[in-house]
């Protein structure tokens, strides 16, 4: 029997794309597919995959925050994410939030499939030099890690940062996460402080910056 497998993505075109790959795979079938947060709420109870394939990116919402639902809601899904966005600063927050791998969308066509046979099969799946990266946070002595000012921000923070690295401002910030404006400036406060930024300047600047070295 074929394992089952929905995917969710913002972009239909790579959804198709992504689809043959899996389906070229006699062990793997992709049951349905979805393009935004509630959709794929929906798709994941409709359907009860085996397997969420889910972008970090969705437009309104967060990706982060849909694995932690569906890691919530219904626990026997396994999660990947496949992303553009770099592993380097969200495999350990999507693998916290229930995420079993993380893969970036510019692999290899094989990678992606043994991710998700990995995943499929109970494992745990990031790339070599983030395991090593991974392990090395985790189990050098605390003055031995790298501190990365960016490791301390909190998902919602991290978010906005990178909303900021698009060109958003504090309105259509607030208006596409369904926040208010003060609540976006209190958050644009606390990354001041915790990126050591003097102005709002210099945190458009770093967040751009950042953006860009995450794509």
């Amino acid at each position: 029997m074929k394992r089952q497998i929905a995917i969710i993505d913002d972009h239909s075109v790579f959804i198709q794309g992504l689809s043959v790959l899996i389906e070229s795979d006699s062990s793997l079938s992709v049951i349905g597919s979805a393009t935004n947060y509630n959709d794929g709420l929906k798709l994941i109870e409709d359907k009860n995959p085996e397997l969420a394939i889910v972008d970090l990116n969705l437009g309104e919402k967060d990706g982060l925050d849909l694995i932690k639902d569906i890691n919530t809601r219904f626990p026997k899904t396994k999660i990947l994410v496949l992303s553009m966005m770099q592993e380097r600063y969200y495999s350990e927050r999507a693998l916290q939030a229930g995420a079993k791998g993380y893969v970036m969308k510019a692999e290899a066509a094989d990678t992606v499939i043994s991710a998700i046979k990995a995943v499929l099969d109970g494992k745990i799946w990031l790339s070599p030099s983030e395991q090593s990266r991974y392990l090395d946070s985790h189990f050098q002595e605390p003055q031995q890690a790298a501190e990365n000012p960016i490791d301390s921000l909190s998902n919602r923070q991290l978010q906005i940062l990178r909303l900021l690295g698009q060109g958003n401002g504090t309105i259509e910030i607030a208006n596409l996460l369904n926040i208010s404006s003060k609540t976006v400036d209190a958050h644009k406060e606390q990354l001041k402080k915790k990126l050591n930024c003097k102005n709002s300047q210099e945190l458009l600047r770093l967040a751009i910056s950042y953006y860009h070295s995450t794509m």
